[in-house]
């Protein structure tokens, strides 16, 4: 699994024109979904995701979690992360997983942050979204279970 996660202080999801998700304060995950990833890479992305420490402290060191900060989360669905870039001029998507697999562990990682208590905001899984940030900082990472 992979996540993109955006230190933001606003986001929403925007599908037809109508705004279906936003938060304050907190992450913006962007997450795809790899053949083979199963729930245990889900739990190690998820426990990493929520335990990052990319939010100032007092001293404006990164030493904050989401969890530290009380802040909230977005996440969106995006299978182009998987996306195989090494040849060519044009993606290839065969090392993303299926659509059924994909939404299944989308919606097992979203579940797992509700059940640890973090305000958990979604995009439609397969919807064509219009992602809005303020990204703060600007502060961007790419995480990885494999």
């Amino acid at each position: 699994m992979i996540a993109i996660i955006q230190r933001v202080t606003q986001a929403s999801v925007t599908v037809e024109q109508q705004v279906v998700a936003n938060i304050e304060q907190g992450l913006l995950v962007l997450l795809g979904v790899e053949r083979g990833d199963t729930t245990a890479d889900a739990d190690k992305l998820m426990k990493k995701v929520t335990s990052y420490r990319i939010f100032s402290d007092s001293d404006d060191k990164m030493n904050l979690s989401l969890r530290d900060i009380g802040g909230q989360l977005l996440v969106v669905s995006q299978f182009t992360l998987a996306a195989n870039t090494n040849k060519g001029l044009r993606p290839s998507f065969s090392g993303a997983a299926l659509p059924e697999q994909a939404e299944t562990l989308y919606q097992y990682f979203v579940a797992g942050c509700r059940q640890l208590d973090f305000d958990t905001a979604t995009g439609i899984f397969g919807a064509d979204m219009q992602v809005a940030l303020v990204n703060d900082g600007p502060v961007t990472f790419t995480l990885r279970t494999t």
